[in-house]
């Protein structure tokens, strides 16, 4: 059986695999905390990743049906706890980012270093236009058949996460995250954004750049949204790992 905690009114699957400093690994929406397997062929050298599936993914449970990014962190955190983690570096795609932006804002001596992929600072208009209308019947055969693969709990737990991103679309509070915000992250922090990302964008990373002060920015060209997985994987997985080491100047 994998590791459980019960926190916040959940049941929180995780698994930790390999062994060294702690890595967090947060998946992004509609995914699930092995996704860092389609990243790195192994556990990275020298590091333990940890690896939640999110409230109401994967094999995580949510009762309330209710998910925002600020609860996922707050998750996090109390996973954190249990594991006797006071400070991590971690990796955040999409949603993942969105989280690790609400976690570096919260108790930003907790974050050592983070490599936020696809995360915007608010939601803009294109996105929240896809977010509406966003369902199942939409993406291809071999996405549903990933989802159901990837979510334990059937039909009713897939159908509940895309309400959840309908209601983003009209949610203002939750992903709002001003420069004088971001002003308080003290992570060494790495923003990755594709320049073809369909919801977010580029600009918003520079935006993101501006105001976080310990950042660098990755552009990556003719990159989708979550530009770290495919073609992808082999360089990303290297240039991420690189500057959580402490490597770049």
């Amino acid at each position: 059986m994998t590791p459980v905690l019960d926190t916040h009114g959940i049941s929180l699957h995780y698994d930790t695999v390999g062994d060294g400093e702690p890595l967090l690994f947060l998946h992004g929406g509609l995914g699930a905390g092995d996704n860092w397997r389609f990243i790195f062929a192994e556990a990275p050298h020298g590091f333990r990743v940890i690896a939640p599936d999110q409230r109401g993914h994967g094999r995580s449970t949510n009762p309330s049906r209710v998910l925002t990014f600020r609860q996922i962190a707050a998750d996090t955190f109390a996973l954190l706890d249990h594991l006797a983690i006071d400070r991590v570096k971690a990796i955040g795609v999409s949603g993942g980012g969105i989280a690790l932006l609400h976690m570096a804002t919260m108790q930003p001596a907790r974050l050592d270093a983070m490599v936020v992929v696809s995360a915007p600072p608010y939601f803009p208009p294109q996105a929240r236009a896809i977010q509406s209308q966003y369902r199942e019947e939409k993406l291809p055969e071999a996405e549903r058949d990933a989802l159901r693969r990837r979510h334990v709990h059937g039909d009713a737990q897939i159908q509940t996460l895309f309400e959840n991103v309908r209601g983003f679309a009209t949610d203002y509070d939750d992903v709002r995250f001003t420069p004088p915000l971001l002003g308080t992250i003290t992570a060494r922090t790495l923003i990755v954004f594709g320049d073809r990302d369909v919801l977010y964008p580029v600009g918003l990373a520079f935006d993101l750049h501006a105001a976080i002060p310990r950042s660098y920015l990755w552009v990556v060209p003719n990159g989708a949204h979550g530009p770290v997985f495919g073609v992808h994987a082999p360089r990303f997985a290297e240039t991420a790992l690189a500057f959580l080491r402490g490597e770049w100047g």
